[in-house]
């Protein structure tokens, strides 16, 4: 897969769209539609029909392919059947034909292909696409799909282009160099799958329009200073401003510079350094 530029042709958001190819993905009628749910937009909205994020709704219908976060089924080798394109995050996923008959979509590692053989569990070769306890990982390897806690499934580098550093381990745990700098602990149990992400082009591509962005269900946002000081703390002012306070929501909470993490959060112990 790669970036493509277009022409502009016509006044429809070509000039400044930059596009994936998406060569080698199956098409979407290769979609398994028992490994999918349906999803429904909830437009912001919490259980009480209040907007609690602002700025969303509308957006084109899709359905929510089921991925399989665990990597459970221990020595069962799968096949490779195909690269998908999921619309619900920026990684490719991969259908796994498993030799007893079951299918399942995993995250596509960069490097997996059609026809490739994976398979899960500590017996297993540490190549792209299996899957392992951090325990029987070689240090300096990248991982991806990494566990938290053991059994209940990768939280760590899902999205597309991410991988974790597997740098050391000692005293029961291992020490991952997270995407973004932060080094943590975590217990040599947990699981993880070998190699980065796939499609980490993604980061390259440009909408071109609103209309796209309208598309994937983000609707316009108006900026504060636009506005009238009846509507926003940062509103008013003769001619453009931007000027004369800190950057704020309406309701007059700062926006920068502020920590957003719980400083009392029992999981700080394990983060040895934090990101920049």
């Amino acid at each position: 897969m790669g970036l493509k530029t277009f022409k502009p042709r016509s006044s429809g958001g070509l000039r400044f769209r930059v596009a994936q190819t998406r060569d080698g993905l199956a098409k979407n009628t290769e979609t398994v539609r028992g490994l999918t749910e349906a999803k429904k937009s909830i437009a912001g909205r919490n259980n009480e029909g209040r907007i609690t994020v602002r700025h969303r709704g509308g957006g084109v219908k899709r359905r929510y392919r089921v991925v399989d976060f665990n990597r459970d089924k221990i020595g069962i080798p799968a096949r490779v059947a195909s690269i998908q394109y999921d619309p619900n995050r920026t990684a490719n996923l991969a259908l796994l034909n498993y030799i007893d008959g079951e299918k399942r979509y995993i995250l596509a590692p960069d490097g997996l292909a059609v026809g490739m053989v994976v398979v899960s569990g500590p017996d297993a070769e540490p190549t792209v696409g299996n899957a392992l306890p951090l325990e029987k990982i070689p240090l300096g390897l990248s991982v991806h799909n990494i566990e938290l806690v053991s059994g209940r499934g990768g939280k760590i580098a899902r999205s597309a282009g991410n991988a974790c550093q597997l740098m050391a381990r000692a005293n029961g745990m291992a020490t991952l160099k997270l995407p973004s700098g932060e080094i943590r602990l975590v217990s040599v149990v947990c699981m993880a799958t070998i190699g980065q992400v796939s499609n980490a082009e993604r980061s390259g591509v440009k909408l071109g329009k609103a209309g796209r962005k309208r598309w994937l269900g983000i609707r316009p946002t108006v900026r504060g200073v636009a506005m009238n000081p009846v509507d926003h703390p940062m509103g008013g002012g003769e001619g453009r401003t931007s000027g004369g306070s800190h950057p704020r929501s309406p309701w007059g909470k700062l926006a920068k510079g502020g920590k957003t993490r719980n400083p009392r959060k029992t999981s700080s112990k394990f983060i040895v350094k934090r990101r920049k």
